[in-house]
């Protein structure tokens, strides 16, 4: 049977069977959704199941597992192209991409490929949301974003920044809650919390192996300001939200 007569049984087969694929505006507007940065659109949707609900999901393989892995694959090369053309660098994209379907290529089970596809999906908006904001702040707060972001395995002081950019102490602290709403050392700690989190998650770094890493002048210094930032203490929050099930993640991702 050559290859058109087969698609035209095919297709014949899918009518007879009232089997629809899903509205591609469905689908659009969750792209984006994410590549806008809409948190809370975004959450809506996955906390409704809707990447595993199979109305409409198109048949990718009579595999029930393989056809959840191809969906992944598919939706996250959409996610990574959408965010490029909103403004994402592109080698984080792909980057990001790269990282999750290799992620999704361990997972064992269709329950555990869903929680990742949540994830991967929050995680591109959020860096989505960085990136929206970006395109409206100053350049001296980009710049002074970026290198933070460079070095947040490091110490990075109000002075170090200031002397980067050229500027004075007091004219970029101004400027930088002007612009971000939060202090320079608040914004530095946010940020260096959110790795914590990431890595309690999804590693078995040990706290003294995270603190260190991410230069904190103490291990109880580091549970401290955890404690103070999330509610939890890091071994609480690692209880709490651990993927036994997943590969630990290099601490320089």
């Amino acid at each position: 049977m050559d290859i058109t007569r087969e698609w035209y049984k095919s297709e014949f087969l899918q009518h007879e069977l009232l089997e629809q694929h899903r509205a591609i505006e469905n689908e659009l507007t969750f792209y984006d959704a994410i590549a806008t940065g809409n948190v809370d659109y975004v959450k809506q949707n996955c906390n409704s199941n809707a990447f595993t609900n199979p109305d409409g999901m198109g048949k990718l393989s009579e595999n029930k597992l393989q056809n959840i892995r191809y969906h992944f694959v598919v939706t996250t090369a959409m996610i990574a192209r959408y965010c490029v053309h909103n403004g994402m660098e592109q080698e984080k994209a792909y980057g990001l991409s790269d990282f999750y379907i290799l992620k999704m290529d361990k997972c064992k089970s269709i329950p555990e490929i869903s929680a990742l596809h949540d994830t991967m999906c929050i995680d591109y908006c959020s860096q989505m949301q960085i990136v929206m904001k970006q395109q409206i702040l100053s350049k001296p707060i980009v710049l002074c974003m970026d290198y933070i972001y460079s070095h947040i395995h490091y110490r990075i002081t109000l002075k170090e920044l200031a002397e980067y950019l050229d500027l004075s102490e007091s004219y970029l602290s101004k400027l930088f809650r002007k612009e971000m709403g939060i202090s320079v050392s608040n914004y530095i700690l946010d940020l260096k919390i959110d790795k914590a989190k990431n890595l309690l998650q999804y590693s078995e770094y040990t706290t003294s192996d995270i603190s260190n890493y991410l230069a904190f002048s103490s291990q109880s210094h580091f549970i401290q300001v955890f404690q103070k930032k999330t509610g939890l203490t890091p071994h609480k929050y690692r209880t709490h939200h651990f993927r036994t099930s997943w590969n630990s993640v290099s601490v320089n991702k």
